[in-house]
């Protein structure tokens, strides 16, 4: 009787050990399916983060695109303001002929400025992705800029039929 109690008692350690090894298996099994789990959702937000990184992209191209289009224009409005006041103020002081010559090339020089920001502004080259932020509209570009380049125009020909 003690042999079999014996083997008995091993049959059941032995079933208490596989018990506890099919535990730790399956905590195991189920610690790595959270991981897993874990795993696919950083992955899925790394692409939802790079994903909205190109469209904050985008927005910085448009944003950068306007300012440069701003610049052309303080650029323009300094050149035909100075060109106005050169002929103005350089008159009495230099050749009227020398005053003249300043005044106009600073006013051609505003007109190319008023082209070159529209230009700029609407030949963008490769479109980048679609921005959040709304592009200034070309018809509203070409308007605005086509009347600063008249007026430029209009001061150019006041000048010189002076």
């Amino acid at each position: 009787m003690a042999g079999t109690e014996s083997s008995e008692g091993a049959a059941k350690a032995a079933v208490r050990q596989t018990s506890a090894a099919a535990q730790k298996a399956a905590t195991a099994h189920v610690k790595l399916a959270r991981s897993a789990g874990r795993l696919e959702e950083s992955a899925a937000q790394q692409t939802d983060s790079a994903d909205r990184r190109t469209e904050l992209a985008a927005d910085r191209t448009v944003l950068a695109a306007e300012r440069t289009y701003a610049a052309w224009m303080r650029t323009g409005l300094g050149a035909l303001a100075s060109g106005i006041g050169a002929q103005a103020l350089l008159e009495k002081s230099i050749r009227p002929w020398l005053a003249s010559g300043t005044a106009i090339v600073l006013v051609l020089f505003a007109v190319f400025c008023f082209g070159a920001g529209v230009w700029r502004e609407l030949a963008q080259g490769t479109p980048p992705p679609r921005p959040d932020v709304h592009r200034i509209p070309p018809w509203l570009l070409i308007g605005f800029n086509g009347f600063l380049a008249l007026v430029a125009l209009a001061v150019l020909v006041g000048m010189l039929t002076r």
